[in-house]
C-alpha cells in the first residue's frame, strides 16, 4: 500500500535536512510509492525557504503552509486530509522519533492492524518539562477512558487513510487518535519504538500542556460514552434539575 508520511513542523530550521535525509533513507528501500507531507504551522524562523527548497529538489515532497501557528492537532489534521497515501503515517519533525521504525510499523498494518500507535519506552527526555507532563498525561487518560497505553503522546503512528479521515480532530486531540479509532472499531495495537534527545531547537511543548489535554479529555469521555444516544446524558441533567426544582 502507498504511504504518506505527515510532518507538523514549528520552527524546526536547523532539523529540515537531517530529517528529510533520514526519512529518504529509509523511504527509498520501500519500494513503495510514497509522499512526504511537511506542515509548515507559521513558523518564523527559516523553516518555510528549507521546505520549499526540498520541493525542488524531490517531487515526492509537498509542503503546507498555515499563515499562523494553529498548533501540532491542526496542522496533522490538515495533513491527513491532503494525504495521498493509503496507509498515513505520522510523526515529528524534531529527530526525535525515528524514520527507521517506520517499515517494523508498515508490518503490523499488512497484518491487519489499522492503526500502530508508538511506545517510547526509553524516552531520551528532560524529566520536569517533557516525561512528567506525559506521565501525568497518560495516567489521566488511561484512567478516565480505559483505554490500556502506555504512550499517547508518541507522535510516531501508523493509520490506514479511510480510518484517519473519519476522527475529527481539534485542540490537544491528535494523542488522542488510538482512543478514538479504538471506539470507531479500528483494530489497534502499541509497538515500542526508539526514541532520541533533541539535537537542534527548542521544545514547544511543556507541563502548562496537561490542563489543556485535560480539557480535551472532557470532551472525548463524552464522545465515548454519549455521542450514539446524546439524549441520555441530557435526560440524566433535566431529571436531576427537575428533582431539585421540586424540593428546592
Amino acid at each position: 500500500m502507498s504511504i504518506s508520511i505527515v510532518v507538523p513542523i514549528y520552527n524546526e530550521d536547523e532539523n529540515i535536512t537531517l530529517l528529510y535525509n533520514s526519512l529518504h533513507q529509509v523511504l527509498s528501500k520501500l519500494n513503495r510509492w510514497y509522499e512526504i507531507l511537511l506542515v509548515n504551522d507559521g513558523s518564523t524562523d527559516g523553516t518555510l525557504e528549507k521546505l520549499i527548497e526540498l520541493t525542488e529538489q524531490d517531487e515526492h515532497v509537498r509542503v503546507l503552509e498555515f499563515r499562523h501557528n494553529f498548533g501540532q492537532t491542526a496542522a496533522m489534521s490538515a495533513g491527513i486530509q491532503e494525504a495521498n497515501g493509503e496507509i498515513i503515517i505520522t510523526m515529528d519533525g524534531d529527530l526525535q522519533n525515528d524514520p527507521t521504525d517506520i517499515p517494523m510499523m508498515l508490518e503490523k498494518i499488512d497484518e491487519g492492524y489499522d492503526l500502530v500507535h508508538g511506545w517510547r519506552k526509553n524516552r531520551k527526555d528532560t524529566f520536569i518539562n517533557r516525561k512528567l507532563p506525559s506521565i501525568t498525561a497518560n495516567w489521566i487518560i488511561s484512567n478516565v477512558t480505559g483505554f490500556p497505553v502506555h504512550d499517547l503522546g508518541c507522535t510516531l503512528k501508523a493509520v490506514k487513510t479511510n480510518v484517519a479521515r473519519e476522527l475529527e480532530l481539534y485542540g490537544e486531540m491528535h494523542r488522542f487518535i488510538p482512543i478514538l479509532a479504538h471506539w470507531r472499531g479500528a483494530k489497534c495495537i502499541e509497538v515500542v519504538t526508539k526514541h532520541h534527545a533533541r539535537k537542534f531547537g527548542e521544545s514547544k511543548y511543556g507541563i502548562s500542556r496537561v490542563f489543556k489535554v485535560v480539557l480535551d479529555l472532557i470532551t472525548v469521555k463524552y464522545l465515548i460514552r454519549y455521542l450514539v444516544s446524546p439524549m441520555r446524558l441530557f435526560g440524566v441533567c433535566g431529571l436531576v434539575c427537575g428533582i431539585m426544582g421540586i424540593f428546592f
